[in-house]
């Protein structure tokens, strides 16, 4: 279950779009007259506060996920996951199976094959603590060329390489979570 949550977490947010709903107003009817009266208030602006540098301004390190980084990858962002943890992404121009083969010999273990078609894999790097996590610790990896599709597109405009045949998701242990 939670694997197959993990996965669908990586899926959706790899894919996510906004949609916004508009709720039709009704139109008075031919003779009929609007009361008359002050016009609606109008809710007051939210303050404006300066934003906070980004937490993923800075690309993390080995050292600070606890975890390996493929050597070619590239730092993509970062995203709050609930809970006090974060998730990272890496994109790479690095086959899906050179991905799985470098985390399994990293991890020193198989992991999952949470998905055929797409291929996911997911290596769980901690025990999943559900009272205290949003997330299992772990690196998914997810081929994006599978299908013809050319790639995941790269978010930094103009930079090289354009598209990443493969992403590497994040997930490491929470500060003082036992391994």
């Amino acid at each position: 279950m939670r694997l197959r949550l993990s996965a669908a977490l990586f899926l959706v947010c790899s894919t996510v779009t906004a949609a916004a709903q508009i709720k039709p107003q009704p139109f008075p009817k031919p003779g009929q007259q609007t009361p008359a009266g002050p016009p609606p208030a109008q809710p007051a602006a939210p303050p404006v506060v300066p934003a906070a540098p980004s937490p993923d301004a800075a690309q993390p390190t080995e050292a600070s996920l606890n975890v390996p980084i493929y050597p070619a990858a590239q730092f993509i962002t970062s995203y709050n996951a609930g809970r006090g943890q974060r998730y990272y992404l890496y994109g790479t121009t690095s086959t899906f199976a050179e991905i799985v083969q470098y985390y399994k010999n990293a991890l020193k273990q198989k992991g999952e094959l949470v998905f055929e078609e797409p291929p996911v894999h997911q290596f769980d790097i901690g025990r999943f603590r559900e009272e205290t996590m949003a997330f299992p610790p772990s690196v998914t990896v997810k081929d994006y060329t599978w299908g013809g599709s050319a790639g995941y597109i790269n978010p930094k405009r103009g930079a090289e390489p354009a598209r990443f045949a493969t992403i590497i998701q994040i997930v490491p242990n929470p500060p003082g979570a036992p391994k």
